[in-house]
């Protein structure tokens, strides 16, 4: 039995990380860690979780985490960095947070204003890449995995299908997409209070400022081949999870509609967690809801040669911490989908 420790239990990926981990056959929950919440029971902070309801959160140290096969981190941006230093390099360390998401020093800096950390394998293993790559090729066996942000996951898949084949221009690329409120995390926010978001949306991180920006970028010139431009603009809905991305890139020209869905087929036929809808059926969140699923849907839009492709992921689940165990058990040679839900929550 694999140990795993979660530091940042308290909060809403550590506790979905949590959820999936107790129905995983072959890991078992160690060490719960926490900063301000440290000394609170698990029961107090997750109580749907009543399986570890009497288990305490610990501070958050390398001591604490010592002596477990897989570490998950569940902490703020620029949290993570300090701690690994000082993990044994044989720890395999998933981290849910961008400290190691950018290859790009001089991005990074810009876009959260402080020293880069640097990078690790990325954890998406359906990215499609040239020749015919996968990103899950640098993650089998590896010790340090970054997961992705939510929003790029949704964003990336959702095109980089058109990218690879060379079906889409790489410097027009518009993106909006909404996200459930939990994507702000668990402390308390003015703006994410019930009687500033219940049947409201409003935009925000708007004129190419959001920290997902680049990543998105990072993730589609890798499957260009080239660099890719994207407009990115995040949106909050009135909702706990979820989130819809519609992206829209310019065509090449002379591009069909079965060219298209073909390119997508070819890159996410075979990908248990990525499934392309029939056609005429768009994505909807709540489809998603609680598992590790991506839908897709994919149309030309030929009055305006333009590809409209719409995405719709759980963003605390294949949007963090379902990414986060798939990428442990690609790390620890276990079946990729093992302990993964694959069905969703309905009505």
């Amino acid at each position: 039995m694999v140990t795993a420790a979660i530091a940042g239990a308290s909060g809403y990926a550590g506790g979905e990380i949590l959820r999936l981990l107790l129905g995983h056959p072959d890991m078992y929950v160690g060490a719960v860690t926490a900063a301000s919440s440290a000394g609170a029971s698990l029961g107090s902070l997750h109580p749907h979780l009543p399986a570890l309801a009497d288990r305490v959160l610990q501070e958050t140290t390398p001591e604490t985490l010592a002596g477990h096969d897989v570490v998950f981190l569940a902490l703020p941006h620029g949290a993570s960095a300090a701690l690994v230093d000082r993990l044994p390099d044989d720890v395999i360390v998933i981290d849910c947070g961008a400290d190691f998401r950018l290859a790009d020093a001089v991005q990074w800096e810009h876009f959260y204003g402080s020293d880069h950390a640097g990078t690790w394998p990325y954890g998406l293993p359906e990215l499609p890449l040239p020749q015919g790559h996968k990103g899950r090729e640098a993650l089998v066996g590896a010790r340090r995995i970054a997961v992705p942000g939510c929003y790029p996951t949704a964003c990336t898949l959702a095109l980089a299908p058109g990218f690879v084949e060379g079906l889409l221009e790489v410097d027009d690329v518009v993106i909006v997409a909404a996200s459930g409120t939990s994507g702000g995390g668990k402390s308390p926010a003015p703006h994410l209070l019930g009687a500033e978001t219940m049947s409201s949306m409003s935009p925000y991180g708007v004129g190419g400022v959001h920290r997902h920006t680049p990543e998105i970028e990072q993730n589609l010139g890798a499957s260009a081949g080239r660099p890719v431009t994207v407009s990115f603009t995040p949106t909050l809905a009135p909702m706990p999870r979820g989130i819809l991305a519609t992206c829209t890139a310019k065509a090449k020209p002379g591009l069909e509609a079965v060219t298209l869905r073909d390119a997508w087929h070819a890159a996410y036929d075979d990908e248990p967690f990525v499934h392309l809808l029939p056609q005429g059926q768009w994505p909807r969140t709540a489809d998603v809801l609680g598992s590790n699923n991506i839908y897709l849907q994919v149309a030309l839009d030929e009055r305006t040669g333009r590809v409209i492709a719409v995405a719709a992921v759980d963003n605390l689940t294949k949007g963090t911490a379902g990414a986060a165990v798939q990428c442990a058990n690609l790390a620890l040679g276990l079946s990729e989908t093992t302990g993964l839900p694959t069905a969703g929550v309905a009505p």
